[in-house]
């Protein structure tokens, strides 16, 4: 005898065929990023992507969000920004991600910013406190964490002021692109505001991005009209290591001062216990902090990165996901990317475990303001006071 209706098994699988190929994806929420896994900036992508998958990996094994779970693609750029550029096109059309998160990179930014204010996709929490990331009002796409290099400069350029060292005895070295030029322009502004109407005669030695080529830079401190105390460096920790110990050789009591953008643990091991005064601006707190959020970064690490080094890089990665993820729990069951805009601006007072509450709204796409100081000392950098220099 003929059945006279399907069984339940073909009727299931007919159902499946014709379901729409995102709701194959109901079940996970899939985030993106294309950052340095690969060539000279690569500890930063790494770091970064080590912190934001410790933070995942906590919020999966509790349930995940709504009862999905977070996914994290990441995509290799190798800090070029044409192969950024790629990368962002490939999370948006190709894995459909619901945010960009935690990319590294200025000159890479330069490349993803137009891209995801095209797609309107969130790109958030970029490693990089460049003005162009920073528009007034900002562009509604781009959100932010960490403290701005205007910011980072501002506490720097203050710093050396204020302990005896005059202006004109700055100096700079910086890469030569929109990472180099976005953090120098930012000294030259705190210069300025704090009196110095010259601070683009000031020595300014150069190199190119992605390469070790600092000597030609060097030449250009050295063929200045003034011995410099101070040299503001605005590069990648491998490129300033060699700077650093060159030019410690020819200003031997000179202060090097980097922004946090160096990675100041990959900078350490790069300068192996040299004896120079450096100093980089942090825009996270110490690791040895008593925070809740720092305690609560190191056991995430502890539990899901167990053979990972603890770093202010991975750190940051794991609050800009924090940060995000409370947007996407915020927007509701039924998130999407303009509802994850929506939900962040929403926010108002979220505790991270930080010494700051943190908040945005349509004119404010910046989570933090706050900058501390760290040190070289014999083979890392420990905690430094802006009053010890």
């Amino acid at each position: 005898m003929l059945c006279q209706q399907p069984p339940r098994f073909f009727l299931l699988l007919f159902s499946l065929w014709l379901m729409p190929p995102a709701m194959a994806q109901e079940k996970e929420i899939v985030l993106g990023t294309t950052t340095a896994i690969s060539g000279p900036a690569k500890f930063l992508g790494k770091a970064m992507v080590r912190g934001m998958r410790a933070h995942i990996a906590e919020i999966n094994s509790a349930g995940g969000v709504h009862g999905k779970s977070l996914r994290l693609v990441v995509l290799d750029d190798s800090y070029h920004p044409p192969s950024a550029e790629k990368n962002m096109l490939r999370l948006i059309n190709e894995y459909n991600v619901l945010s960009v998160v935690g990319n590294v990179g200025t000159p890479t930014a330069v490349k993803t910013i137009p891209l995801a204010i095209q797609y309107k996709t969130l790109l958030f929490g970029t490693f990089s406190g460049a003005g162009i990331l920073r528009k007034s009002p900002p562009d509604r796409y781009v959100i932010n964490y960490r403290a701005s290099y205007e910011e980072e400069m501002a506490h720097t350029v203050r710093a050396i002021l204020d302990h005896g060292i005059t202006a004109d005895e700055i100096a700079f070295f910086t890469q030569e692109d929109a990472y180099g030029d976005s953090g120098y322009q930012s000294a030259i502004k705190a210069l300025t505001e704090l009196g110095f109407k010259h601070g683009d005669a000031l020595s300014h030695g150069r190199y190119t991005r992605n390469t070790l080529n600092v000597e030609q830079g060097l030449l250009r401190i050295l063929e200045g009209p003034v011995k410099p105390r101070a040299i503001i460096i605005v590069g990648t920790y491998a490129p300033a290591a060699r700077f650093i110990k060159l030019a410690r050789d020819v200003f031997p009591n000179v202060r090097f001062f980097n922004l946090s953008f160096i990675g100041s643990e990959a900078l350490a091991v790069a300068l192996n216990g040299i004896d120079a005064h450096v100093y980089v601006s942090q825009v996270v707190p110490p690791l040895d902090s008593t925070l809740p959020g720092v305690d609560d970064y190191r056991h995430a690490m502890q539990q899901y990165q167990p053979d990972a080094p603890l770093d202010a890089v991975s750190l940051e990665g794991y609050w800009v996901s924090r940060i995000l993820i409370e947007g996407i729990r915020k927007a509701g069951k039924a998130v999407n990317r303009e509802k994850l805009v929506d939900a962040l601006e929403s926010i108002e007072k979220l505790d991270i475990g930080s010494d700051e509450t943190i908040r945005f709204d349509e004119h404010e796409h910046q989570a933090s303001h706050r900058v501390w100081l760290s040190r070289f000392q014999k083979d890392r950098f420990v905690s430094a006071s802006w009053d010890e220099l």
